[in-house]
């Protein structure tokens, strides 16, 4: 989560019901206006962020809230998010806020280490908001900020200045209960609140403390790129969810600036526990692909009782903290083991419109066709390339010569494709823009040929009005193509840069085969497994799939083909048992699954 807070103003606007596209699917990172938030240090240089997401099911409707946006995005479906100006805001914008819904009333509330008020609104969709409480009073603290030594408490019984970061849950029984923390120090904490005082502190609470981290024994849990850093990690994002009579205190680990940002969750009998550790952890894990990270996020229903878990994808090109928004499907098995699905969780998923069985049924068979196809810009500056467009890394990116309209990315697909949908990601290079008006907003068209001599035009948002840096176009009908064209339009930024251009669909052949000689070990540090597979003719990549048991083979990690055939799984928990197995994927489909190999303690 961001350490720093911008000033941003709001003015309140009429507002409109989302519009539909009649797109059944999504893809990640969610396609929103991520906002232009603050200046780099003061050099000059913007960005466009979202972190932290809650999502609430609101009367039906769907609300989500990030840090430091200046308003929050409406939805009636999970795919078409409309942004809302609220008519009052916290008075520095959020940073990893709170909300819930209750009745015909939402409830928002910011991160703070100061008294700040809680809003309401009972009609979110339309802005207005108001002060449900004046002035929520900060947790009280037997130390100040600035009182910390060498990463250690200078006192055991201290508690971190907040509520920052909170979480709030309302029990079945009407009770009311908030969680917080940020910090390579502090713990996660919980409180009772009291619904008859406008939850203020129940009278006589004290902070408990509820978790923190154990790298020692949490492979997960350590900080850096593949855990790989010896830096204290940070435990933030609490958020709870009851399900089958079991509460899960959720939290984000070990850092959001590295692929490997997750949430994870203790399971306790009561709000305030005894919580225990997971012996599944993490429950939403995605370090490899295009999109990475799945930390500090929310738990919430959809309409047909599926669960979605969201989570932080990290950018960090301009800044650390450059990030992203996903959802997950996320569900709870037989023995109420919680899990997200991040299997293929950047290519495209259905939204669902029952309740799912298993969250593959969501996953809609199109593949990447795009992958380290030749592409041909119009122009390019020094250094880079159109050839980054397809190398799935969205920190590399071309920058044309300059932003004119007309600008062109021509990608060759190698043969004739069935292609379904595109995304389209822009990047900021040495960007100039802090504002989040209405002269900020993406345009394009995207062209389709079979030959490179007759295009027809498959996708055109050449007359909206809104920014989208991640721009997500499910295609009406399939379209038969080997080469796809972008066409620039319009953005605000001083340069014109595009991390990727992603063509999903199929190459009409057939999936590859099952990888087989797989082995996996653990090595002499038992939070690290050695994983290893004969390569698979025409496979793009593998997903390597493990768990605690054969059928909970829940996490995935993503490994391109041409990055070798051995992965270093360092996630794992010092004690357990663990399963493992893998699979290929091509243009085509995707393998059936090895039988799964065991991993002793």
């Amino acid at each position: 989560m961001p350490r720093f807070i911008a000033l941003l103003l709001v003015s309140a606007v009429a507002s409109l019901p989302a519009q539909s596209t009649g797109a059944r699917t999504y893809a990640n990172p969610i396609d929103i206006e991520y906002k232009y938030n603050w200046e780099q240090f003061n050099q000059g240089i913007s960005y466009r962020s979202g972190a932290d997401p809650v999502v609430v099911n609101h009367r039906g409707e769907y609300f989500l809230f990030v840090t430091v946006a200046g308003g929050y995005w409406h939805s009636t479906d999970l795919i078409n998010w409309r942004f809302v100006t609220p008519s009052r805001w916290p008075f520095e914008d959020n940073v990893a806020p709170a909300a819930i819904s209750f009745g015909d009333t939402l409830l928002l509330m910011q991160s703070a280490t100061a008294p700040r008020p809680i809003l309401f609104s009972v009609a979110p969709a339309t802005g207005r908001m108001e002060f449900y409480n004046r002035m929520l009073p900060v947790v009280p603290l037997a130390v100040r900020e600035g009182s910390e030594r060498q990463g250690e408490l200078v006192h055991p019984d201290s508690i971190q200045p907040g509520p920052w970061d909170p979480a709030l849950f309302r029990d079945d029984d009407g009770r009311w209960y908030l969680y917080w923390g940020s910090s390579n120090v502090y713990p996660l904490y919980g409180i009772e609140l009291d619904p008859a005082r406008r939850l203020a502190y129940k009278q006589g609470a004290r902070p408990a403390k509820l978790l923190g981290l154990h790298p020692g024994e949490h492979g997960w849990e350590r900080f850096g790129q593949d855990h790989r850093d010896t830096i204290r990690p940070y435990v933030e994002g609490a958020w709870m969810t009851k399900n089958g009579g079991r509460y899960y205190l959720q939290y984000g680990a070990p850092g959001t600036e590295y692929n490997v940002y997750a949430n994870g969750t203790y399971v306790g009998e009561s709000p305030l526990g005894p919580f225990t550790y997971a012996p599944y952890n993490p429950v939403a894990y995605k370090p490899g692909g295009f999109v990475t990270g799945a930390g500090h996020g929310s738990t919430f229903n959809d309409n047909h009782g599926n669960y979605w878990n969201t989570g932080t994808p990290w950018i960090g090109v301009n800044w650390n903290f450059e990030r992203r928004i996903a959802m997950f499907p996320t569900g709870f098995d037989a023995d109420g083991h919680m899990f997200a699905s991040t299997r293929f969780g950047d290519f495209p998923h259905f939204i669902p419109v029952k309740k799912w069985q298993h969250p593959d049924e969501l996953f809609t068979g199109w593949m990447l066709l795009s992958y380290k196809k030749p592409v041909m810009a119009s122009s390019a500056r020094d250094s880079f390339p159109g050839s980054n467009v397809t190398d799935e890394n969205p920190r590399t990116f071309w920058v044309a010569r300059d932003t004119a309209p007309g600008q062109t990315l021509t990608l060759d697909l190698g043969g004739e494709r069935e292609v379904r949908a595109l995304q389209v990601n822009y990047a900021d290079y040495k960007s100039n823009v802090f504002a989040t008006d209405s002269t900020v907003y993406t345009q394009l068209r995207a062209h389709a040929s079979r030959d490179g001599r007759q295009w027809s035009l498959i996708a055109d948002i050449s007359g909206e009005r809104r920014d989208r840096p991640n721009a997500y176009m499910e295609l009406p009908a399939p379209v038969r193509a080997r080469f796809i064209r972008w066409e620039h339009v319009h953005v605000a930024a001083a340069n014109l840069a595009v991390s990727d251009i992603r063509v999903f669909g199929s190459a009409g052949g057939r999936p590859p085969a099952t990888p087989d000689r797989l082995t996996a070990r653990r090595d002499a540090d038992p939070r690290n497994a050695i994983v290893s597979w004969r390569p698979v003719p025409g496979a793009v990549g593998y997903n390597v799939r493990w768990g605690i048991a054969p059928a909970k083979l829940y996490q995935t990690y993503q490994v391109w083909a041409d990055s070798g055939t051995r992965a270093e799984i360092r996630a794992l928990t010092v004690g357990q048992e663990y399963w493992f197995a893998i699979e290929a994927f091509n243009e085509s489909g995707v393998s059936k699954v090895s039988a799964p190999v065991r991993v002793v303690p």
